[in-house]
C-alpha cells in the first residue's frame, strides 16, 4: 500500500517544466522556475539553521516569494505555521509561544518585532542576502507527516493549532477534482489568503493538477472582474462579501462561458445572492468546509446549481457525512451536528490530546456545525457553529473576545454575539456588565480591545448593561444579548 507520494513540485516540474505554475499582474513563473527558486530558497533556510521536522512561523501576504517559501520549507521538510497577517503582535506571539516554533520568517514590514520575540527572526530580505547551503531535499511526501498548521479559534477562546498532513492536503485536492474536473486551460484566481486554508489549498492544487494560478493581492473586485472578463481564469474561490462587491461592480455584464466555477464558501450563503447569480448564468457552487478538513468537505455539484439552490451539496467522493442528534442519526431534514469521516481530516490539534478527544471520535470528526440533509443527501448548513460569528469570510468566535473584555480591570461580566452588516455580513456586538464601583467607557473598553485583537475581532459596538442572559447552570445564553440592544438602534 503506498503511503507517500513523490514531492508535488519536484514531480511537476519534472512532468510539465515549461507550464505557467503561477503569475500576477507583474510577474509569472513556470513550474520549472518556481522549482529552482524553492531550491534557492531551501539552500538559504539550511544556512540559516532550519532544520527538518522543526516548525517554522511563516508570516507573509500572498506572494509569489510567499509560495515559494512555502516549499521551500516542505523542500527541507519543516513544518509551516501559516499566520494571519490581520493578528496584533500579541496575537502572533502567543501562536509562537505555544506552537514552539523553531523560527519566524515574516515580510518586511513586520521586521520592527524582531527584538521584541524571542523566537529567532528573520524577514524576506534578510534571508535573500543569506548564502546557500546544500540541504538533503524531501523528495518524497509521507501522508501521515505534518505539512502545515493553521490556527483556529476554539470555543473556550483560546485558538488551536490544526495539524494538516500532506495526506489531507492530497486527499482535499482529489476530492476537488473529482468533483469539478479539470480542463487542459483551467487557471484559478486566487484573491483569498494562503494563510487560509481556502487559499493554500489552491496552492496545493496547483502542484498537483499542473494548474496555473493566477495570484491578485489585495481583493479588489474590480480588478477581479476584469480578469475574469480577460478570459485568463476560469475558477475563482470566494466569500459572500466578496461576490457581493463583484456582482455589484459587474452590473448588467455577466461573464464570458469559458468561466466554469465560483467556489463559494465561508458560511451559507444569502439565497438573494445565489438567485442573482443563477439569473445571470454565473456558474456559482456553494460549498462547505474548514480548516480542520483541509478545505472542501462538500460541494455542490454543477448539475445541481439551479435545483438544488442554497445546498452545500453531497460529500466529496473520498468523504462520509452525517447529521447526529442526540447521539442517534438524523432523520433527512432533521437538523443537528454535521460529522464527517475522510483521508482529508485532521489528525488533532496541536498539544491539545483534550480537544482532539472531544472533536474525533472513532475516526469520526465532530464540527459543532449545525445542518441537515433532504431525502437525497444534499447538505444544508444552519449554522458555522451555534456562536460563530463570520465576517468577510473570517471565523469570529466569540469567547476569544470575550476573554479579552475580562482581562480588562473594569469588566465583571462580558457576551458577544453577531449583528447583521451590510458590507461584512456580520461584526461581533459585545455586552460587558462593569464591577461595582469600577468605572469604564465604550471607547476606552473599545481601544483596550484594539491592542488585544485583530481589527475585525474589534467589537463594532459595545453596550453596558447591568445583567446578562443565563440559564439555570448560570452558562451564557448569547442568543438573547440582541435583545438587550436599544430597539432603536437594532
Amino acid at each position: 500500500m503506498y503511503t507517500s507520494t513523490p514531492n508535488w513540485l519536484m514531480q511537476r516540474a519534472f512532468l510539465t517544466p515549461e507550464r505557467i505554475a503561477i503569475y500576477s499582474e507583474n510577474e509569472q513563473k513556470t513550474f520549472a522556475q518556481l522549482h529552482e527558486a524553492a531550491i534557492k530558497k531551501a539552500g538559504k533556510l539550511a544556512h540559516l539553521g532550519v532544520r527538518k521536522g522543526e516548525i517554522v512561523a511563516l508570516l507573509m501576504r500572498n506572494s509569489i516569494n510567499m509560495v515559494e517559501m512555502i516549499h521551500a520549507l516542505h523542500y527541507i521538510g519543516a513544518v509551516v505555521l501559516l499566520q494571519n497577517v490581520r493578528l496584533t503582535v500579541h496575537e502572533l506571539v502567543w501562536q509562537l509561544q505555544d506552537s514552539g516554533a523553531k523560527w519566524w520568517i515574516v515580510g518586511d514590514e513586520w521586521g520592527v518585532y524582531k527584538d521584541e520575540i524571542a523566537v529567532p527572526t528573520i524577514t524576506t530580505s534578510e534571508l535573500e542576502k543569506l548564502p546557500q547551503d546544500d540541504v538533503p531535499l524531501q523528495e518524497q511526501y509521507h501522508f501521515d507527516d505534518i505539512a502545515t498548521i493553521m490556527y483556529t479559534s476554539g470555543t473556550t477562546g483560546k485558538p488551536k493549532g490544526v495539524l494538516q498532513t500532506y495526506g489531507n492536503h492530497w486527499w482535499s485536492a482529489v476530492g476537488s477534482v473529482l468533483n469539478l474536473g479539470l480542463y487542459e486551460n483551467d487557471c484559478w484566481l486566487a484573491a483569498v489568503p494562503f494563510f487560509h486554508v481556502s487559499g493554500l489549498s489552491i496552492l496545493m492544487r496547483s502542484v498537483i493538477y499542473g494548474m496555473s494560478v493566477y495570484m491578485m493581492d489585495p481583493f479588489d473586485a474590480k480588478k477581479a472582474n476584469e480578469i475574469i472578463m480577460s478570459g485568463k481564469v476560469t475558477m475563482m474561490s470566494v466569500v459572500s462579501a466578496m461576490l457581493q462587491q463583484m456582482l455589484s461592480q459587474l452590473g448588467e455584464r455577466t461573464y464570458p462561458c469559458m468561466f466554469r466555477c465560483m467556489l463559494l464558501g465561508g458560511g451559507p450563503a444569502p439565497k438573494p445572492l445565489l438567485e442573482v447569480c443563477r439569473d445571470k448564468n454565473i456558474p456559482v457552487y456553494q460549498t462547505y468546509g474548514m480548516t480542520e478538513t483541509a478545505s472542501q468537505m462538500a460541494t455542490l455539484a454543477p448539475e445541481y446549481s439551479i435545483t438544488k439552490l442554497g445546498s452545500a451539496g453531497k460529500p466529496l467522493f473520498p468523504v462520509q457525512l452525517r447529521i447526529e442528534t442526540e447521539g442517534r442519526a438524523a432523520r433527512s431534514y432533521e437538523a443537528g451536528e454535521i460529522v464527517v469521516k475522510g483521508p482529508n481530516v485532521t489528525k488533532g490539534y496541536l498539544h491539545r490530546p483534550e480537544a482532539t478527544e472531544k472533536a474525533i471520535r472513532d475516526g469520526w470528526f465532530y464540527t459543532g456545525d449545525i445542518g441537515y440533509v433532504d431525502e437525497e443527501g444534499f447538505l444544508y448548513v444552519l449554522d458555522r457553529r451555534s456562536d460563530l460569528i463570520i465576517s468577510g469570510g473570517e471565523n469570529i468566535y466569540p469567547a476569544e473576545i470575550e476573554a479579552v473584555l475580562l482581562s480588562h480591570e473594569a469588566v465583571e461580566e462580558a457576551g458577544v454575539t453577531g449583528i447583521a452588516d451590510e458590507r461584512w455580513g456580520q461584526v461581533p456586538c459585545a455586552f460587558v456588565k462593569l464591577k461595582n464601583g469600577c468605572v469604564a467607557t465604550t471607547e476606552q473598553l473599545t481601544a483596550f480591545c484594539q491592542t488585544q485583537l485583530a481589527k475585525y475581532k474589534v467589537p463594532k459596538r459595545i453596550y453596558i448593561v447591568d445583567e446578562l442572559p443565563r440559564n439555570a447552570a448560570k452558562k451564557l445564553l448569547r442568543r438573547e444579548l440582541l435583545h438587550l440592544i436599544p430597539k432603536d438602534q437594532r
